[in-house]
């Protein structure tokens, strides 16, 4: 077996640098990672300082990517407050947008292109429009609302019906937790300097509340090595996969946890907004 290239979209992200960081441990695999920041702590790959909303610097960049074999797309881009975005279309467009750039440039230069890695979750089911139904099947058929992980979805079936015998895999993990220094998609950091500032105070670790839903975590180097899977196995290509591999659980039940990791007592339930508290 030759040795295979894979270009990682979004490396300072939980997913991107987990990819980039296992594909780099690989003796069969050369690593380039792009991302507008460097990602910290990334060995053995190459970077290269991308954004992706820039079209021409994209074009120039992609455009020489002649032997790229695999590419892992795990960019993002996500609005100030998170939530509303996902429902707006200028959002939805500029993820498309970022796709695109990335790929038609690529795409008509690598040649020996095999396989594409796409990013989605459980908005795929509908959860963030109404109740999702349980279980979410990866057979169901697509959820009827305006999503970009349809448009780049679609994107990317258009051009594999015109392309040079590539396929695609598609992941839906739920919660990832993973390394990523200075990703906003990473919530425990924000919730070890809100411990760090109440047991400087001498307080407690108090609870600031919430929606009591159940989520399931996924780890990140989990699902970076179901990206080597998908990569290599025919069976998952044109596929669509749900990633889960953390224990279900709901926050209040596991702040003791989080308690105890920080050597702090369980305070009083306290509902606040972290967003708008922390920045103080």
């Amino acid at each position: 077996m030759g040795l295979k290239k894979v270009l990682v979209a979004g490396a300072t992200g939980n997913v991107g640098f987990a990819a980039a960081k296992h594909f780099s441990h690989l003796p069969e695999w050369e690593v380039v990672s792009v991302s507008r920041r460097s990602p910290q702590g990334l060995h053995g790959a190459e970077h290269l300082s991308i954004d992706l909303s820039d079209r021409e610097q994209c074009a120039e960049v992609f455009s020489q990517m002649r032997d790229v074999t695999h590419v892992i797309y795990a960019a993002l881009y996500e609005k100030p407050g998170l939530i509303p975005g996902w429902s707006e279309h200028d959002q939805m467009e500029t993820n498309l947008a970022m796709l695109r750039n990335l790929f038609d440039p690529l795409e008509e230069t690598a040649t020996q292109l095999e396989h594409v890695t796409l990013m989605q979750g459980t908005k795929a089911y509908g959860v963030h429009v109404a109740p999702m139904e349980v279980p979410g099947k990866e057979r169901n058929p697509r959820h009827q609302h305006e999503n970009f992980y349809w448009m780049q979805e679609d994107y990317l079936r258009e051009k594999q019906e015109n392309g040079r015998g590539w396929d695609w895999t598609i992941l839906r993990p739920q919660i990832v937790f993973g390394e990523a220094l200075g990703s906003n998609m990473n919530p425990i950091p924000a919730l070890g300097v809100y411990a760090a500032l109440q047991r400087h105070a001498g307080l407690p670790l108090d609870f600031p509340g919430g929606a009591d839903f159940l989520a399931e975590g996924v780890d990140a180097d989990l699902l970076a090595r179901a990206m080597q899977w998908a990569a290599t196995t025919p069976g998952a290509r044109n596929e669509y996969f749900n990633i889960t591999n953390g224990d279900l659980f709901v926050m209040r039940n596991v702040w003791p946890t989080l308690a105890e990791a920080f050597g702090m007592e369980v305070g009083d339930d306290k509902p606040m907004s972290l967003a708008e508290q922390m920045p103080k």
